[in-house]
C-alpha cells in the first residue's frame, strides 16, 4: 500500500512538460498581481493552470478530460459556448455606446481593426490549418476572449484551450504590444490631434439603439444570433431604465461568477500532454500577428479617413477598434497624452473600441455562418 501511494503521488508523476505549464501558471499569477494586467482574466486561468498540471494517477477523474469528474462538467460550458454569451450579457449591462452614437463614423474604426481576423485566417490556410481552425486562429485578433471561445468550441473545439489562453494572453498584454505599434504608425503631429467633444446623446437614442442593432446585425450575420443578441439584451436592461436590478445582477454577481468558472476551466485544459505542441505555439504566434495587424488595421483606417474629413481624428484612436474593451482605448488615452498631457482621448476611443466588440461578434457570426459543418 505504501509503494502504491509513493507511485500515486504528483511528485511521482511529474513531467517536464507539466512542471514548465506550472511556471507558465505562475507567471500569468504574477503578470496578474504584480503589473496589475488584467487579474480578473488571468489570476483565474493562471491558477487553472496549475490545477490542469498536477498529474494524477488514471484511475482518478480529476481532469477537464475525464469523463464524469467536476472540472469536465464546468468546462462543458466552454466546449459548448454557454458561458461565452452570459459574459456578453454582463459586458452590455456595463456597456455606454453614447459615445458611439454621438460620432457614428468613429465605427468605421472598429470595422477596420477586424481586417487582423481575415489576414490571419488566410496565413492560418496557408500553413495547413483547415478552414475550420484557421477561423478560430484568426478571430484572435478581435481580442475578444469570450468570442475567441465561442467560435472555436463551435468550428475547431480541439483548439479551444490554445486558442483561449492566447486570446486572454494578448488582451492582458495589450499595455505592452499596442504602443510600439502605435508609435510606429503615427507621428508627433498626429498624436497631438485634439477632437471635438462629444455630443449629448438621448434617452431615446440610448433605448432604441440596441434593439435596431440587433436587428440590422443579425440580420447580416444570423450566426452571431447569440453573441451579439446577449450583447445588445444587456445593455437595453441598462438603458431602458426599468429593469435596473437585472442589469445590476449581469453585470456583477453573474459575469464575476462566469469569468472565474470559465477562467479556472480553460486554465485547467491546458494539460500538457494536450497543449505542449507544435500547433499550440503556432496558434501563438498567429495570434500575436492577428492582433498586431487589427491595431495597424484600426490606425491605418484612421489616417486615411483624415484624407477626407475637415475634422480630424487622431489616429491613435483607430488602436482601441479592437475588442479589448476598456484596456486598448485607456492605451490610446496614456499613450496620446505622453504627446499632449491635457488631450483627453479616452471618451472618443470608447467609440471604436465598442465597435471593435460588435465587429468581432459579427466576424465571428459570418464564419460561422459560411464554415460551420
Amino acid at each position: 500500500m505504501f509503494e502504491n501511494f509513493l507511485n500515486s503521488t504528483g511528485f511521482t508523476l511529474m513531467t517536464w512538460g507539466n512542471l514548465v505549464m506550472i511556471v507558465v501558471g505562475l507567471i500569468f499569477l504574477a503578470l496578474a498581481i504584480i503589473k496589475d494586467y488584467e487579474p480578473l482574466l488571468l489570476v483565474p486561468i493562471g491558477f487553472g493552470i496549475i490545477i490542469g498540471n498536477i498529474p494524477a494517477p488514471p484511475t482518478i477523474s480529476v481532469g477537464v478530460y475525464d469523463q464524469g469528474s467536476v472540472l469536465s462538467y464546468i468546462y462543458f460550458g466552454v466546449t459548448q459556448g454557454i458561458f461565452p454569451p452570459l459574459i456578453f450579457l454582463g459586458i452590455g449591462a456595463m456597456t455606454d455606446f453614447s459615445t458611439m452614437l454621438s460620432n457614428p463614423k468613429l465605427i468605421l474604426l472598429g470595422a477596420a481593426a477586424q481586417v487582423g481576423i481575415f489576414l490571419t485566417l488566410i496565413g492560418a490556410l496557408y500553413l495547413g490549418f483547415t478552414p475550420q481552425q484557421a477561423a478560430a486562429i484568426g478571430i484572435i485578433g478581435g481580442a475578444d476572449g469570450p468570442t475567441a471561445i465561442f467560435l472555436s468550441a463551435k468550428l475547431a473545439p480541439e483548439l479551444v484551450g490554445a486558442i483561449a489562453i492566447a486570446a486572454y494572453s494578448y488582451m492582458a498584454l495589450v499595455p505592452v504590444i499596442q504602443p510600439p505599434i502605435m508609435k510606429l504608425l503615427v507621428s508627433d503631429d498626429e498624436a497631438r490631434i485634439r477632437m471635438k467633444a462629444p455630443r449629448s446623446v438621448t434617452h431615446r437614442e440610448k433605448v432604441v439603439f440596441p434593439i435596431a442593432a440587433f436587428l440590422i446585425c443579425s440580420l447580416i450575420a444570423p450566426g452571431a444570433i447569440i453573441l451579439i443578441g446577449m450583447l445588445f439584451f444587456g445593455n437595453l436592461l441598462k438603458e431602458s431604465g426599468v429593469t435596473e436590478r437585472l442589469a445590476n445582477t449581469a453585470r456583477t454577481s453573474m459575469i464575476d461568477t462566469v469569468t472565474i468558472l470559465l477562467g479556472v476551466s480553460v486554465g485547467a485544459s491546458t494539460q500538457a500532454q494536450t497543449f505542449l505542441r507544435p500547433q499550440s505555439m503556432l496558434i501563438f504566434g498567429l495570434g500575436a500577428l492577428s492582433f498586431a495587424i487589427a491595431t495597424a488595421g484600426g490606425i491605418l483606417f484612421a489616417k486615411f479617413m483624415n484624407l477626407f474629413l475637415k475634422e480630424k481624428i487622431n489616429p491613435l484612436i483607430g488602436a482601441a477598434g479592437v475588442s479589448a474593451v476598456p484596456d486598448s482605448a485607456r492605451v490610446a488615452q496614456v499613450v496620446g497624452q505622453k504627446y499632449d498631457p491635457n488631450n483627453f482621448l479616452l471618451m472618443h476611443a470608447m467609440a471604436p473600441n465598442v465597435a471593435g466588440v460588435i465587429g468581432s461578434a459579427i466576424a465571428a457570426g459570418v464564419l460561422m455562418s459560411v464554415l460551420m459543418k
